[in-house]
């Protein structure tokens, strides 16, 4: 049986995934190659979770056929959530070999609870919401989100307070802010995220972000009485 190994990767497209294998002597080097030329025209591929397995060629193949309606044509990627490929693989047999620091239990448990939370983003019609207050030391701050089938994008003109001493998001770094104003649109992975794109800090995005009556888009998630 021959072994190798058998990962999914992000891409810079949200929605957008490779799934792809690789012999286990090769994994860092391919990893390292992807990351850093891209792959059929697609950039930004980042290494989400791999598992080493007996007969990786024919698991590759079973995944193929699992998600072939879901694959752009002449090549290795699916327009699939990269959450839903790791709860697979992370059930399948064999030795996890990304990511390192915990075990594929946890990976399974964490990806399952990614797809609960993603099934309430999906609950917030299409639409722009919107953030208008203050902010201590700073001012008012006042921004608009649109929701685009469960894709969160901060739009350019918005009004973005200043980070302060502490852990900041990669949302936020790279974020093209000049004197406080966004220059750009920004696709965030959730309301959270894009609340930091626009306050600088840590928020709770379903109560910070409004609908045009100023009710908080928490009003579309289920809630369990």
């Amino acid at each position: 049986m021959a072994k190798g190994i058998i990962y999914v990767m992000t891409t810079v497209v949200p929605g957008l995934i490779k799934i792809g294998k690789t012999g286990s002597e090769n994994f860092e080097s391919r990893m390292y190659n992807l990351e850093r030329n891209g792959y059929f025209n697609v950039v930004g591929l980042k290494r989400k979770f791999a598992i080493e397995v007996d007969d990786y060629d024919e698991k590759e193949v079973l995944l193929d056929e699992i998600f072939r309606k879901s694959k752009v044509p002449n090549s290795e990627l699916f327009a699939l959530d990269a959450d839903l490929v790791v709860q697979l693989l992370s059930s399948f047999e064999g030795k996890q070999v990304f990511p390192k620091e915990i075990s594929k239990e946890e990976v399974f448990t964490a990806a399952t609870a990614e797809q609960q939370v993603k099934s309430d983003w999906g609950l917030v019609p299409d639409g722009e919401y919107y953030i208008s207050q203050m902010v201590k030391d700073f001012g008012k701050v006042s921004a608009t989100m649109r929701v685009e089938n469960g894709t969160f994008i901060v739009l350019r003109g918005s009004i973005c307070a200043p980070t302060k001493n502490g852990w900041v998001p990669e949302i936020r770094k790279t974020a093209p802010i000049s004197n406080d104003i966004l220059q750009d649109d920004v696709i965030a992975s959730s309301p959270s995220s894009a609340g930091w794109v626009v306050l600088g800090h840590s928020n709770n995005g379903w109560t910070t972000w409004k609908d045009e009556k100023g009710n908080p888009i928490d009003i579309y998630r289920k809630h369990i009485d």
